[in-house]
């Protein structure tokens, strides 16, 4: 078969969609705590919104300039627009069942309401009534939309009550618009609220555009109104920019940003029933397709809203268990983080080793009168971080500070814009990165002055230097002070702030500037390995599959006989178990409570097995567009670590997918009679107790590996481990 046919690659959106299906499933699945469920229903509708404007809004682009290369799937732009519409209807109106028959009521009989002011008593709904006069009609502006009035522009993602009012006789029906101003809780609290039994509800909420609707007639006075409902609109949010014309990139992104807000409509959500005259207008207002980008809502609009009762709700009986990362054993109590490391390398696995590891580390290099440099990449660093803070109070120290900023971080722009500033007041270099790329590379290096000579100290990462998202993102660290390896990351930091790429690399592989070439590279090699009868193997964890030349070297590699699992959390356009093509292929993805996102690579490569890790998946843009970085995992305890971690979840058997030869998804066969219940997540979560306390019983740091008896249970599974030894018993 033709290894570049169509039919042998799946749709990149629609697998897309497919991946979100898995996270509604998880919203569903009546085994995960109630608030838990409801946060994966507002990450299933908020992953939507991005889907809608960066991806579609995209193919509607395309509809309307000249099309280019078709993706390796061969369908046309029309074509996947229509079949994204045929999903996403399908999804939604999933999602809308299962939260009004389902979870709300679930949650209504522990308390939690969302209810409407008419189930109010007299006296809340005065109160209530009170508020909206107060503290909400002042700031709207109601429309009338008319030839005198043209349309309002709406605000991507904001919430709009269309209002439906009779005018005078021989007159058409009026029309109104009211937004709902964003700065407004979407979710208003009432107290003193009984339930059916008489209890008292422990949280009851009105929705405020139910509020604004019951007061109509004072929004609109003189007029009869004949009905209201809810829309919402989604536009086109990416950012467009010709880097090469921009004289400051800074400046061009911020103009950008105000420009996007009024981006081409791409969906109209509607809750309610409105006339057909009003959705009319509305849909031709908004040059929208009636039937593909109109979505109608059972139930309320904007789910991803509900994360604010999430947020608010403490009840431990309704979440998951409390778990917080714990202190690497060889990092605890360590007076002297840079002493733990010129030992040796170490390996993180977050979040269920803290993260606080990494943030202690930078804080102390900023502290430390022989620390000389810090250079860092920043491409997502979220609110109030502390690094951001540790970078600031090291530049006023004195040291020399470097940071390279991603002004382009898609919906992070505006933050990332407010930390460049802030940085360079502070006296930090900082930079934005290679022209036309994306700094997408996680490194940290320290260079530090230790009995008269210089040495380095580097961090590598697969997440950002997010301090709050490594908490609910699973990930992988580096810490190493090997001299071979400082080269590189100096090397990289000159390349990002000085175009200068050294003749060769030590240790790193770096995009744009090989990594595709090396990574086809591997994959040739566990071909000819299999070819040749040695051991061949891969194992690959990331959290998306595009490259259409990859996946034709995954295939060869299948043909050849080498046994494939794919580990990919959202997109795969490889198409498992095609006969002769990609049988010794499998796909699994993960779905728990945390965001799998780390990316590992193993490589059997005839016996002399290899790890890597990567800030990278396997997408052209990855390839092409941005600066990444991937290296491998030199120290053997540490490679067997991460090769027990892969094992772990290609093992799991409670939390884990496998996708189909047709592009569908089924969860994987729960265990039989017998058999253990494998949760990747959970286990990890386990080993991470384990070797805190083995680390104490023993008396010394643990280097991790495996305390025995976890390393028996996952032998008993066909698990292979590294055992540490048996703690020496303690002398009374």
């Amino acid at each position: 078969m033709d290894l570049r046919s169509p039919y042998l690659y799946l749709n990149r959106e629609l697998s897309w969609l497919e991946f979100n299906a898995r996270v509604l499933a998880e919203a569903e699945n009546e085994a995960v705590p109630l608030l838990e469920r409801l946060k994966f229903h507002a990450i299933f509708a908020s992953n939507l919104d991005e889907f809608f404007m960066v991806r579609v809004a995209g193919l509607k682009q395309q509809l309307t300039g000249e099309v280019g290369e078709l993706p390796p799937d061969g369908m046309t732009p029309s074509e996947q627009l229509a079949a994204i519409s045929a999903r996403v209807h399908a999804l939604v109106a999933q999602q809308s069942i299962a939260l009004e028959t389902q979870l709300l009521p679930r949650l209504a009989e522990q308390g939690t309401l969302i209810i409407t002011p008419e189930q109010l008593s007299a006296e809340q709904l005065a109160q209530l009534d009170g508020m909206f006069h107060n503290e909400i009609f002042p700031i709207l502006t109601p429309i009338a939309v008319d030839p005198g009035h043209p349309f309002p522009h709406l605000r991507n993602k904001s919430l709009n009550l269309g209002i439906m009012f009779a005018r005078e006789e021989g007159h058409e029906s009026g029309f109104g618009v009211v937004q709902v101003p964003m700065m407004l809780p979407r979710l208003i609290e009432v107290g003193g609220v009984r339930l059916s039994d008489g209890t008292l509800a422990k949280h009851a909420f009105v929705l405020v555009e139910a509020l604004i609707a019951r007061h109509v007639g004072t929004i609109f006075p003189g007029v009869r109104p004949k009905g209201v409902y809810v829309f919402r609109v989604t536009r086109n949010f990416d950012l467009e920019i010709d880097e090469e014309e921009a004289d400051d990139l800074l400046q061009t992104i911020q103009q950008e940003l105000r420009r996007r807000e009024r981006g081409n409509a791409v969906r109209l959500e509607v809750a309610g029933e409105p006339t057909q005259a009003s959705l009319t207008k509305l849909i031709k207002a908004l040059k929208l397709d009636p039937e593909r980008d109109v979505y109608r809502a059972t139930g309320m609009l904007n789910v991803a809203d509900l994360m604010r009762i999430v947020s608010r709700d403490e009840r431990r009986e309704l979440r998951d268990e409390s778990f917080a990362g714990y202190v690497a054993p060889p990092l605890r109590d360590a007076e002297d983080l840079f002493a733990v490391l010129r030992e040796g390398d170490i390996v993180l696995q977050h979040p269920y080793d803290s993260y606080d590891t990494i943030v202690d580390f930078i804080t102390r290099a900023a502290d430390d009168p022989d620390v000389l440099a810090i250079k860092q990449t920043l491409y997502r660093a979220g609110g109030d971080s502390p690094i951001i803070k540790a970078l600031m109070r090291a530049a006023e120290a004195g040291k020399q500070v470097t940071a390279i900023v991603e002004l382009k971080a898609r919906f992070d722009e505006e933050s990332n814009i407010v930390w460049a500033r802030t940085l360079e007041q502070a006296g930090v270099n900082v930079v934005y990165g290679l022209l036309g790329l994306k700094t997408h590379a996680k490194c940290l290096l320290v260079v530090r002055r230790e009995k008269g000579k210089l040495r380095r100290y580097v961090h590598l990462a697969t997440g950002n230097y997010n301090p709050t998202t490594a908490r609910m993102y699973t990930d992988i660290s580096l810490f190493t002070s090997k001299p071979h390896i400082g080269e590189d990351a100096s090397s990289l930091f000159n390349l990002l702030t000085g175009y200068s790429a050294p003749p060769k690399w030590n240790s790193f592989i770096v995009a744009p500037l090989g990594l595709h070439e090396a990574v086809l590279g591997l994959i040739q090699r566990e071909t000819e390995h299999a070819r040749a009868g040695r051991p061949a193997r891969i194992i690959a964890k990331m959290n998306a599959l595009v490259d259409e030349d990859v996946i034709e070297a995954l295939y060869r590699a299948s043909q050849a006989g080498v046994s494939i699992t794919l580990l990919v959390r959202g997109i795969c356009c490889l198409r498992p178990g095609v006969a002769r093509v990609s049988d010794t292929i499998e796909v699994r993805a993960i779905v728990d409570r945390f965001l799998e996102h780390g990316r590992i690579l193993y490589f059997a490569n005839g016996g002399k097995e290899e790890v890597f890790i990567a800030s990278a998946d396997w997408m052209p843009r990855n390839f092409h567009r941005r600066v990444e970085v991937m290296v491998p995992i030199e120290d053997a305890a540490m490679r067997m670590r991460l090769i027990e971690v892969l094992h772990v979840q290609c093992a799991d058997n409670v939390k884990s997918w496998f996708l189909r030869s047709d592009g569908s998804y089924a969860r994987v066969a729960p265990p039989a009679a017998g058999q253990a219940a494998v949760r990747a997540q959970q286990r990890f979560m386990e080993l991470a107790r384990d070797r805190v306390k083995a680390s104490e019983v023993a008396g010394r740091p643990s280097r991790f590996h495996l305390p025995p008896m976890q390393a028996r249970q996952l032998e008993g599974q066909g698990v292979r481990t590294r055992r540490r030894r048996e703690a020496p018993p303690v002398k009374k």
